[in-house]
């Protein structure tokens, strides 16, 4: 009888964190049957909500951040890890894991710890090209850190036993489609100038705001636009709906705003970097000026100097700015198709699976 090779997951608190996890844990078990995955993460992260749905085995608990605003909390912290240690011990002992992968995120430090207290081998994946604290603490002893953003090397510390593997960010590939039919459908005349603008599942107001503007002054001749607001701002926007402004509150799936999009104006998260480049999208990318560690403007600046993207400040958006850059690249298609190449560079449609192949090696050596 083939033995169950259980495998630790820890990492959550935001999407960019538990997603890259759940992808490479399916992808996992579609190439070895025998991998069974098991999730580890915080009661107060969104795990809560999106691990239920899942179809994985998972267990959370109490886990909290580093209080750095206010440090007098720091004892949640603390005392949380304390009770998650004795957990985790308690679900080794019945899960037997193999390993444990960390996907970043104040949820995934305490699992990583505990297995290198016990020599279970770990390995780390890290989205965005400046490393959080969670991967810059645990990279040294990790067997394998997956890295999104190829500059991410240069901000860490490794073993010498530890590869680093730049292989992305898990994604859903792209599929084939028919854009001109697909502008039909969004109600937009074939061959018309798309630009998607998006800022997560919670909208961001900043470029909510630069767009309505934008829209009241006047969309260039052509351009078409596909508007995420986020769910909680959309009744704010709705009004704004016309021939050719299509107004959502979240777009899911992505994939048929992607497949018209000749521009895409959004945050710059690792997993929205990663989706555009595989879909080979021009990017405007207007970082989160309070992400944690100012990582959004590090993923901004790297995909700039790559060629995928214009970076824009948050401070310097405006109406006029998205006009005037919007303009700028609908009069140079020799720019977009560069762009585009930079962007295939980049890709990496299939990271999941790249990993999840690495993964089984390091269980197998």
């Amino acid at each position: 009888m083939a033995m169950t090779k259980r495998i630790l997951f820890a990492g959550g608190g935001t999407g960019g964190h538990l997603y890259p996890g759940l992808a490479i844990a399916r992808a996992l078990s579609q190439l070895d049957p025998q991998v069974a995955p098991y999730f580890i993460g915080a009661r107060r992260g969104i795990e809560r909500d999106v691990l239920p749905g899942s179809g994985m085995p998972f267990m959370l608990l109490d886990l909290h951040p580093l209080y750095r605003r206010t440090p007098w909390n720091n004892w949640r912290t603390l005392a949380g890890a304390w009770s998650a240690w004795h957990q985790l011990s308690a679900i080794a002992r019945e899960q037997r894991p193999r390993a444990v992968v960390g996907t970043g995120g104040y949820a995934a430090g305490v699992a990583l710890a505990w297995a290198r207290a016990h020599g279970l081998p770990t390995a780390l994946h890290e989205p965005d090209s400046h490393p959080g604290l969670t991967t810059r603490a645990f990279a040294g002893g990790a067997r394998a850190v997956f890295l999104g953003f190829p500059e991410a090397a240069a901000r860490l510390s490794v073993g010498r036993r530890t590869r680093v593997h730049v292989l992305g960010a898990p994604i859903e590939p792209p599929t084939r489609r028919d854009r001109l039919a697909l502008q039909t459908a969004w109600g937009f005349p074939p061959g018309s100038f798309t630009v998607l603008v998006f800022g997560g599942s919670q909208g961001a107001r900043a470029i909510n705001e630069a767009t309505a503007a934008w829209i009241t002054s006047g969309l260039p001749d052509g351009v078409t636009l596909i508007w995420a607001t986020g769910r909680q701002q959309a009744e704010a926007y709705r009004h704004y709906e016309s021939a050719t402004v299509c107004v959502r509150p979240y777009l899911a799936p992505i994939a048929d705003a992607y497949a018209v999009a000749d521009v895409a104006i959004t945050r710059a998260g690792a997993m929205s970097i990663a989706e555009l480049c595989a879909w080979q999208i021009p990017a405007v990318l207007v970082p989160l000026p309070t992400a944690a560690q100012d990582h959004q403007t590090y993923n901004a600046r790297a995909t700039a100097a790559s060629g995928a993207a214009i970076h824009l400040p948050q401070h310097e958006l405006s109406a006029s700015r998205l006009d005037a850059v919007v303009r700028a690249l609908i009069a140079d298609p020799g720019r977009r198709d560069a762009m585009r190449a930079a962007a295939v560079a980049r890709a990496h449609p299939q990271a999941a699976d790249a990993i999840a192949r690495e993964i089984l090696h390091l269980l197998d050596s």
